[in-house]
């Protein structure tokens, strides 16, 4: 072997490893790359609601406050969905943080009314209740556990509490109740709603609806107990200007009897609610 061909042998060497050293560098560089965990896609959280405290409640008026809320409901239980019933258990119980599923479902149990029920009872909202699922904890996933009503028992702590500064007494913000002062006061009734219309209100609304929906169908006549039950109940609640709805109301279901052939039994239930508000100074 002469000298050119020793020369010739380390050129070819050096251009093999001028192209070899790069193209190691880039399939190191790729395999690196890939051995680091993809990035996580964060799905949106569903916001979150507060179901609502129902129990004690009249059934026309749970119904009311579901659905502005948000929630749907299903009547359980053997008592059904008549509009005076009470509720006497809700699960999840009241104050549960839920996730917004669309209309999660609340679960009821009604005591069973006094008196005649007319019409026919509603055991459940109007759409279809969605899944209950609680919001996760830190690093959990959510879960489909609904809290059930339980009986608690709190003690007294034993221990002196540390003496501080009172705050100055915060002077109370006027109440918009005032514009609609109660009538009379019944024990453990339901004060009235703001956000609703008052009573007279809605006995004349009714009374406008009345008059574009002179035949009866299941769903007119569901609509008209409602708006019933709604005025006889607040009104025997002492709410605002009651007798002034409920003559309203009387009149209505006379053109119900008129216009349906039914409603008879409705407005003798007006005309004894009538009874009773007047009888308490209504």
């Amino acid at each position: 072997m002469n000298f050119m061909q020793i020369t010739r042998g380390w050129v070819v060497a050096l251009v093999a490893i001028c192209v070899l050293v790069p193209t190691g560098l880039i399939i190191a560089a790729s395999r690196s790359s890939s051995s680091k965990p993809s990035h996580v896609i964060e799905t949106t959280k569903l916001p979150t609601k507060i179901v609502p405290d129902v129990v004690g409640q009249p059934y026309v008026f749970v119904e009311s406050t579901l659905q502005a809320h948000g929630f749907g409901w299903r009547v359980e239980g053997r008592v059904a969905g008549w509009a005076e019933a009470l509720v006497v258990r809700q699960v999840p119980v009241a104050n549960t943080e839920v996730l917004d599923t669309g209309a999660p479902l609340v679960t009821l149990q009604l005591a069973k009314p006094k008196g005649h029920q007319s019409g026919t009872p509603e055991d459940s909202s109007p759409y279809a209740g969605t899944k209950i699922v609680l919001p996760p904890a830190s690093g959990t996933e959510p879960s489909e556990t609904v809290p059930t009503p339980t009986t608690t028992h709190t003690t007294t702590p034993t221990t002196t509490p540390t003496p501080t500064t009172k705050p100055a007494p915060v002077e109370p913000k006027p109440s918009k109740a005032s514009s609609r002062p109660r009538a009379f006061v019944i024990a453990g009734a339901k004060p009235e709603p703001l956000d609703e219309i008052p009573l007279p209100e809605r006995a004349q609304k009714l009374d406008v609806w009345l008059d574009s929906h002179r035949h009866v169908s299941a769903a007119n006549a569901r609509y008209w107990l409602f708006q019933h039950a709604w005025i006889v109940t607040g009104a025997k609640f002492g709410w605002w200007h009651g007798a002034q709805a409920l003559e309203a109301l009387i009149a209505v279901d006379k053109r119900v009897e008129t216009f349906w052939g039914i409603g008879s039994k409705s407005e003798a239930e007006a005309r004894a609610a009538l009874e009773f508000v007047r009888a308490h100074g209504g």
